[in-house]
């Protein structure tokens, strides 16, 4: 077993706060899940030592404004309403480039997907973010995806709704909210590890929480760190 992938099984171990849905409100998740079609890559194949790893965490309602589509999962509140879901879990090397689509690895099972719908409320998602970014880091979606949704339990996410409805909003409040939300984390969240992400005309997309390979939460570098804390910023409710 190589390194990286020792890592990923050793990080299964590591203790946790009580689960956590972030904001999934009232989430039941389908009986059964229809198959899927194979995913297709987005890009060439890339294997790069990992070097550290980004917790990509979305911002729903902002994804869904406007989208009506039935079937969706997400969107349609078939499902719950969702706040701030789980977007994935992404290896990244030392310099350059991130490792990408590195092996042709079993697809996740159907009951693996549907245990993760309260997190992640899109089933195709689901198994992209396993063949484009696990299969470089571990050696089955069970293993990826348990290590993503510990990580994700960690952390508990402030009332976006709330801020939302503040006058002169900046990114820095944002980060103070996660913080003020984390107060006893183990371990800290250095403020520099909350990566921000924003849209067209400053709306609020994703956050990126920056680990080590030990999966500990580390200052971002400027790609990933995004935005200062003075930048404006605005929160579709949609909830």
């Amino acid at each position: 077993m190589t390194r990286r992938r020792a890592l990923v099984g050793a990080g299964l171990a590591l203790a946790v706060a009580t689960p956590a849905l972030g904001q999934a409100y009232q989430c039941t998740p389908p009986a059964r899940i229809a198959p899927l079609p194979p995913v297709r890559p987005d890009g060439p194949v890339r294997r790069a030592p990992i070097a550290g790893y980004t917790l990509a965490v979305s911002w729903s309602p902002e994804f869904c404004r406007g989208d009506r589509d039935p079937a969706s999962l997400q969107c349609s509140g078939r499902a719950g309403r969702f706040g701030f879901v789980l977007h994935g879990l992404w290896p990244e090397a030392a310099n350059g480039p991130p490792p990408q689509w590195c092996a042709l690895l079993p697809r996740p099972q159907p009951e693996t997907i549907r245990s993760g719908l309260c997190a992640t409320p899109v089933p195709g998602l689901i198994e992209h973010e396993w063949a484009k970014h696990g299969s470089c880091m571990a050696q089955s979606p069970e293993a990826y995806w348990g290590i993503s949704r510990q990580l994700w339990a960690r952390f508990r996410w402030p009332d976006a709704d709330a801020l939302s409805r503040r006058t002169s909003l900046t990114v820095g409040d944002l980060r103070d909210a996660i913080l003020l939300a984390n107060p006893a984390a183990n371990p800290v969240i250095p403020r520099a590890a909350i990566g921000v992400v924003l849209g067209r005309n400053g709306w609020l997309r994703e956050l990126r929480i920056c680990h080590n390979r030990a999966y500990r939460p580390e200052p971002c570098d400027r790609r990933r760190f995004g935005p200062p804390d003075g930048a404006p910023l605005k929160i579709w409710r949609g909830l």
